[in-house]
């Protein structure tokens, strides 16, 4: 399968390295790693075992990639302006687009642009950070989550986990993207909002009695927002207790909004906060904790 990545950062670059050393034909657009991987190739340091490759098919156009059978998109979603600049030189009539993006909204917005029928939504828990250019660092899980935006035609869902499967990546599908995508939220809100404002990793969130009741706490707001969004079966609060205790296993990972944050780039409040807050408000759900802590995730931004 001839695949593209768009949005070449430490998600991107993960993947793509591992469907190449699965023989697929991987492509990638990048932007400030190009260099560094003409030269040195892309190295992966794992804790499934470190790898190099030293060549990969690496271009700083789209056009020069050409049309696809598959592109991957892992942009930051303030970036999403870019989607038809990026993504338009991809797309031929059988070309599907997996988006891999943090947030609500990333799906729609590519329908927009490129029908319905060509999206797959996807769900990362993937820890993994950028190193020097040239370099990513897988630090824990890894597993995808994909479903079809509107269709329920299962081919291109079942197609797609088979070969993300088969270059030993642990891709399953689901029946309830929506679903799906709030549970991601449930971990996403809380992590990467108090990392990013506090400037603190995970374990010291979790160390310390008063915060970790309030990651919870938060969870628990999104488990409520979720639930009266009309999905398929409604998610228990005891989910919370198991990202919490999943996240115990990451000891110092940095979220990626507190790495943003850390050197100076924008951060994704859109997708992650506002969004979800709106749909919460739809539904008459009240989130005081995540309308507090979005409101002060926008001040550190305008500060």
């Amino acid at each position: 399968m001839k695949i593209a990545i768009v949005g070449a950062g430490a998600l991107g670059l993960y993947y793509g390295a591992l469907l190449q050393r699965g023989r697929q034909d991987v492509h990638f657009l990048l932007r400030r790693d190009y260099d560094a991987i003409i030269q040195n190739g892309l190295k992966v340091f794992s804790i499934n075992g470190d790898f190099v490759l030293p060549t990969i098919q690496a271009y700083r156009s789209a056009d020069e990639i050409g049309t696809v059978d598959l592109v991957l998109v892992g942009l930051k979603n303030f970036n999403n302006s870019l989607y038809a600049q990026l993504i338009t030189p991809l797309v031929g009539k059988n070309t599907l687009i997996l988006t891999l993006q943090n947030g609500l909204g990333n799906e729609e917005s590519l329908a927009e642009l490129f029908g319905a029928e060509h999206i797959v939504g996807g769900i990362a828990f993937l820890c993994s950070n950028r190193g020097k250019s040239g370099e990513v660092h897988h630090l824990g899980v890894g597993r995808i989550t994909i479903g079809n935006y509107l269709t329920d035609d299962k081919k291109h869902v079942e197609m797609l986990a088979s070969i993300f499967n088969s270059s030993g990546i642990d891709c399953r599908a689901t029946d309830d993207l929506k679903k799906a995508r709030w549970e991601k939220l449930i971990w996403n809100i809380p992590f990467n909002g108090l990392s990013a404002l506090l400037l603190q990793p995970v374990d010291q969130l979790l160390g310390v009695e008063s915060t970790r009741k309030l990651v919870r706490d938060i969870m628990i707001e999104v488990i409520a927002a979720a639930n009266a969004q009309g999905l398929s079966s409604p998610i228990k609060d005891s989910f919370a207790d198991s990202m919490i205790t999943t996240t115990d296993t990451m000891r110092g990972y940095k979220p990626s909004m507190q790495i943003d944050r850390e050197q100076g780039r924008q951060l994704e409040i859109g997708a992650i906060f506002r969004t979800p807050l709106e749909f919460a408000q739809r539904q008459g759900v009240a989130m005081p904790r995540v309308e507090m802590l979005t409101t002060l995730l926008e001040q550190v931004v305008t500060t």
